[in-house]
Order: C-alpha cells, then sequence, then structure tokens
C-alpha cells in the first residue's frame, strides 16, 4: 500500500490490452512498489485514516500509551522508527511537553506518523 509516485501506460499489445504501470512508496516502510495491470482492470485503493491521539506515556519497550477521543488509553502501538521523529516524541516527551501523535492507519496497519506539540504542561 503507497502513495503512487509514477504512473506510465502502454499501447495495446498483441493480446488487445493496454497496460498501465505503477511505481509507489510504501505508506508505512518507505519501500519501493511496482505494479503492472491491465488498462482494462480495476484497482484496489485502500482507505487510509488519520487520527490524532495525546500521548499519555512511553513504555521501556518502545509501547506508547495514548488518550482517545472517548477518554480510553490505546497500548498497542510502538514508537515510529523514523528516527527524527522517535528524537522529537522522546524529547519532547522528556521535557515535559504536551504532545499529540498523528497515527495512519490503512489493511489493519497503524504507525505513528506524525507529532504535534501543544505546549507544557
Amino acid at each position: 500500500m503507497g502513495v503512487v509516485v509514477e504512473f506510465s501506460t502502454s499501447k495495446t499489445g498483441k493480446h488487445g490490452h493496454a497496460k498501465c504501470h505503477f511505481v509507489a512508496i510504501d505508506i508505512f516502510n518507505g519501500k519501493k512498489l511496482e505494479d503492472i495491470v491491465p488498462s482494462s482492470h480495476n484497482c484496489d485503493v485502500p482507505h487510509v485514516n488519520r487520527t490524532d491521539y495525546m500521548l499519555i506515556d512511553i513504555a521501556e519497550d518502545g509501547f506508547v500509551s495514548l488518550l482517545t477521543e472517548n477518554g480510553n488509553t490505546k497500548d498497542d502501538l510502538r514508537l515510529p522508527t523514523d528516527d527524527n521523529l522517535l528524537t522529537q516524541i522522546k524529547d519532547g516527551f522528556g521535557d515535559g511537553k504536551d504532545l499529540v501523535v498523528s497515527v495512519m492507519s490503512a489493511m489493519g496497519e497503524e504507525q505513528i506518523c506524525g507529532l504535534k506539540d501543544i505546549g507544557p504542561k
């Protein structure tokens, strides 16, 4: 599942169908993905959600505790693997700031993808 960064079509071949070539970057791990499909076929498109949660705690094992909109906690996400975002989260939390993390979810996967500093505690 990724963001399409390149798209091209080929002319009709000997089997009667033009081909569409897609190049995408995976939204969770950054890997390059490619697919070639007949232009007459449909393509599945994932539904991607982005939700903001207040960061409550960071456990020693790398899991975070997040406050949901309805007041429950969400404890099944790990810190992001992106070094820059990871550093911003750890430093901001260590400094006692109130942080809101953005979580992207699609096709059964979830990952922290952004951070908002809403001020000191």
